[in-house]
Order: C-alpha cells, then structure tokens, then sequence
C-alpha cells in the first residue's frame, strides 16, 4: 500500500510515521519510507545521527539517472531530458517493485536497521544555498512523484511517504498517488486548517482520507476535532515517554513502546490495509494522465520544447498484474 502522512509543520506527522514505519519492520513486512519533505527529519526519526542523515542519498540530485532507467524502452519518451516529474509509465517502461533490487534503488535506498527488521530509506534531498534564488523546491520532490507513478506495490507491501508540510503536494498530482492519507492534527484551529484544504482539494479525486489527532490531552481534545473533521478521525494520540526519548536520540526498544501507542499503530494498519480492496488501477492511471496533461499545458512543454501529452500511452493501464520490468 502507498501511505502518505500529511499535516502542517509541528504537527508531528515526522514522528507518526516513523512510528507507523517501525511498526510495519517490527511485524515483518517489506517498507519503503520516503522523506519527500526538504526539511529532512525522517532518518533521524528512525534513529539515524546527524552525520549518517545528511550523507544520504539524495534522489533529487539522481534525477537524470531515474529518468533514464524508468523510461525503459518507452517509444513515446523521446531521451529523459524530456520526462518531468508528472511523466506517466507506458509500454516498454521499467516499473519499480518493492521488493525487487534495481539500480533507483542501488543509487538511492539506505537500509535502515530498526528492532523489528530493516527498512529502504529514501529521501528527496534538503534544499540547500545552491538552490537559493534558482531553483523551486519542487524539483527536489518530483524525483518522488516520478517514482510513485513507475511503481507498482502489492497488498502487504508498504511505501510510507512523509510529505511536505501544508497543502504543498498540491501543486501536481501527487496526492492522488496514495491507497491511504493520514493526516495528522492537533487539536487547534491551526491544526485542523490542513485538513480543510486537503478535504477540499481531494474530494473530486478519490482520495481516502482519516485524520489521527495528535498530542491529545483529553475528552475536550477529542471532541474539539470530532466538531471539526467528523467521521475523518480516525484516531487519537496523547504523551508517549517513548516518543520523548526518542526525540531526545535515546529511543528505546520498540517493544516497550506503550500499549496506548500501539493500538492505535494497529488501527492505522487496519485501516490502510482495507483499502487495497478499493484499488482502482484504470481511475489511478487515467489521474496519472490527467496532471500529466496539465503539467504539461502549464510549463512542460515550453520548458521542454516537446510536446509532452503524446508522452500518454491510451492502451496503457498500471496494475499488478505487468510482467517485470524490461
């Protein structure tokens, strides 16, 4: 499943998915965890140090080398200077697998070892003084949206994604890439504005949202977002001793995480697990489409110089059911 965890800055949507991520390893099921936010904090969350985080691989400055493997044997691709971050896959495309080795991969995942198990690391790279003034932020996570659109994961397969904070993702299709948004709230009128957006733009598309409220003290907590999101609310979290050691770089281990945290951990899982049944692979690849076109209309196609809708391969549709990848 492709679990994204959404919220705005401090809501503490770095920490509910590394937890969620730890909780994946620990029962033993295969992850990819991407940090597709530049404020890169989801490599010390999973109990990376400062030096080992910021010597990972960033994918955003890979970016010529993942076009030119994803475009494959691709006919409508003319040479990977013209693929953009919203590039749909089409026949002869190489398409990415969770569990498979491949060179993105090789080039870009960090094995990450955690109590339970290990985890691939990915993260999109940090903004830096080089990009001040010259580049938007935005080239950084399209490396992200491209990978999403050429990958194909299968039920008990997890690539949790801890997005940019606020209603960022936006601005190009990528929110649409996910069986399961979660998004975290606190229990504030800040807190709850993301969500508003988020319902907002996502409700002509399909997108399967639940909000987890966050640092809650109380009944009055719970019923403050119950007045705001409704149903959305899936569940809420309170103080962890854990998660405060854990910030402090001392994480224990994750089983002596506390009882509260974990069934609520559990309830995340249900619920993204439940929505493998509602996969629309057609609706998924015609979205795919869909931004591709825009993106293409609003700056591809100057920026490129080609005409990037006939890119859109009509016959193609992405599902489990392709053949590996040539």
């Amino acid at each position: 499943m492709k679990i994204a965890f959404v919220g705005k800055g401090g809501s503490g949507k770095t920490t509910l998915s590394s937890l969620f991520i730890r909780h994946l390893a620990a029962a033993g099921a295969p992850v990819i965890a991407i940090d597709a936010d530049i404020n890169q904090h989801l490599g010390p969350a999973l109990g990376l140090d400062e030096d080992e985080a910021a010597a990972l691989p960033a994918m955003g400055e890979r970016l010529p080398m993942i076009k030119d493997y994803l475009r494959g044997t691709n006919p409508r691709i003319a040479s990977p200077e013209t693929m953009i971050k919203t590039t749909p896959p089409g026949e002869g495309s190489r398409l990415l697998r969770v569990r498979e080795d491949n060179p993105v991969y090789d080039a870009c995942a960090h094995p990450v070892e955690l109590d339970g198990g290990t985890v691939r690391l990915m993260v999109t790279g940090s903004f830096t003084d080089a990009d001040l003034g010259v580049a938007c932020y935005h080239s950084k996570t399209g490396a992200v949206e491209l990978c999403l659109n050429h990958l194909v994961d299968g039920r008990d397969e997890y690539v949790v994604v801890d997005m940019t904070a606020g209603s960022d993702s936006f601005a190009s299709g990528m929110f649409t890439r996910f069986d399961m948004t979660f998004l975290v709230a606190e229990p504030t009128r800040k807190g709850v504005s993301v969500y508003r957006q988020y319902k907002e733009y996502a409700r002509d598309y399909g997108v399967i949202l639940r909000v987890v409220g966050n640092k809650v003290q109380g009944t009055d907590d719970i019923d403050f977002l119950r007045a705001h999101v409704g149903d959305d609310l899936l569940v809420t979290v309170g103080h962890s001793d854990w998660v405060r050691s854990m910030e402090k770089g001392r994480p224990p281990r994750f089983e002596s995480l506390e009882d509260a945290s974990r069934r609520s951990l559990r309830m995340l899982q249900a619920a993204a697990d439940a929505t493998y049944e509602l996969r629309d692979w057609e609706r998924y690849t015609r979205q795919m489409a869909h931004f591709h076109r825009k993106n293409a209309t609003s700056w591809g196609n100057e920026r490129t110089g080609a005409d990037l809708a006939a890119q859109i391969d009509p016959g193609f549709v992405l599902s489990e059911a392709l053949t590996a990848a040539v």
